[in-house]
């Protein structure tokens, strides 16, 4: 029997307690493999180097380097790692500086350890996850009004790609918009893909705030309407 591949996982946070915490859980849980820890940001460039780990669970605050500096330069260094920011911070800021930084993921440390899982594997499948909640208040403040008939880029886009594109902003997973509109998530995969290289994004984090800034998560913004759409792309 072929064994089941693992995945990857670096720690860094600056608390022993976290870090053992987050050990222990991810060692009970089937599919995970912790191969490193670090205890600041600096501390974590170097070990992430030497492993390559699949995904990186970072923490924001902490000495010599902070998480945000961190990750960006190990997305830099790695563009294939995924990087899971996970800290207590609530300032709205942080979640800006993350996904600016690189990274594919962000938790709160209070979430519960079946959302840190779900989210960690979603993270490794290539999946952006940040919750819908989160990016709207985020970004309320720094989207630009659309253009009159809207943008260039918009123009680009079909109907069907804009609604899919508007769940995918809204923190949805691929299997959860497959699901609303009655397609395969491999399918709501690729149209992801085709609507990125429309808009000229360089990275799903990139393409989530063209989605937030040009107004698709308004509420007066096309919604799916499953009679319509069920099947199609």
């Amino acid at each position: 029997m072929a064994a089941i591949p693992q995945t990857r996982v670096m720690i860094v946070d600056d608390h022993s307690i976290m870090r053992d915490g987050l050990h222990e859980l991810l060692d009970r849980s089937c599919g995970f493999e912790v191969v490193g820890q670090a205890r600041d940001g600096v501390e974590a460039v170097d070990v992430a180097q030497g492993l390559h780990p699949d995904v990186v669970i970072m923490d924001v605050m902490m000495p010599n380097k902070n998480g945000i500096d961190a990750c960006r330069e190990i997305m830099d260094a790695m563009p294939d790692t995924r990087v899971l920011v996970l800290t207590a911070s609530t300032d709205e800021e942080t979640v800006v500086d993350a996904i600016a930084a690189g990274a594919t993921g962000y938790l709160q440390k209070f979430s519960g350890k079946d959302q840190l899982l779900t989210t960690i594997r979603d993270v490794v499948d290539g999946e952006f996850r940040i919750s819908g909640d989160v990016i709207r208040r985020v970004f309320a403040g720094i989207r630009a009004a659309p253009e009159k008939g809207g943008s260039p880029e918009l123009q680009r886009l079909t109907e069907r790609e804009r609604q899919i594109l508007k769940l995918f902003a809204q923190g949805m997973t691929y299997a959860e918009i497959g699901e609303a509109r009655g397609n395969r998530p491999l399918t709501i995969r690729n149209a992801i893909y085709v609507i990125r290289d429309k808009l000229g994004a360089k990275t799903t984090q990139e393409m989530v705030v063209w989605a937030v800034r040009n107004g698709l998560l308004d509420n007066g913004s096309p919604s799916p309407s499953a009679a319509s759409t069920a099947g199609e792309i």
